[in-house]
């Protein structure tokens, strides 16, 4: 029988373990959202909290003789949610609104009808203490659904965030198919 002592653990713990504060998103825009390279990079810094998706496959029950058995049934996808920090150019705060304007806008109840001119694709990267990609993961046809309100207060100190949450299509994986 196996001793599991602290070393052992030690020398199964790769890399020190994954960090949750190491990652870095890179999000793509679609054209009704008039972003360029510069809120690209800006999101690199300003999404702050952000998630490794999850999936879900619903089970199917089929009763047979007093029995459910359960088989599986379709994948689901949950919303991805981020949450950003406002700088004071309200630089990401406009692209999200420009963008779910674009999708219906706010005064005539219209919009984008070709799914392609509002979705676009985000990565999260999973970093290591050196900043070195360990795994990532791309979410595929993304758009908005809910952009929160940000609370402003004169008993409130600090700087503003937002949090985002965003529709997802499916994912995918760079080690995973």
């Amino acid at each position: 029988m196996a001793v599991l002592g602290v070393d052992d653990f030690k020398s199964k713990l790769f890399g020190g373990g994954a960090r949750s504060n190491l990652f870095k998103v890179e999000m793509g825009w679609p054209s009704v959202a008039g972003a360029g390279a510069q809120e690209s990079e800006l999101a690199g810094f300003l999404i702050k909290a952000a998630s490794l998706p999850s999936s879900m496959i619903t089970p199917i029950e089929v009763p047979f003789r007093g029995r459910k058995m359960q088989i599986a049934g379709d994948r689901t996808f949950e919303p991805w949610t981020i949450t950003v920090i406002n700088d004071t150019n309200f630089a990401l705060r406009n692209v999200f609104e420009k963008w779910m304007n674009g999708i219906n806008a706010h005064s005539a109840n219209t919009g984008a009808t070709n799914t392609s001119d509002y979705f676009a694709d985000a990565s999260i990267y999973q970093l290591d203490k050196n900043g070195e990609k360990l795994k990532g993961y791309i979410f595929r046809g993304l758009w908005p659904s809910n952009l929160q309100a940000i609370e402003v207060s004169y008993e409130t100190d600090g700087i503003q965030e937002f949090t985002v949450e965003l529709q997802v299509q499916y994912w995918e994986s760079d080690q995973t198919s």
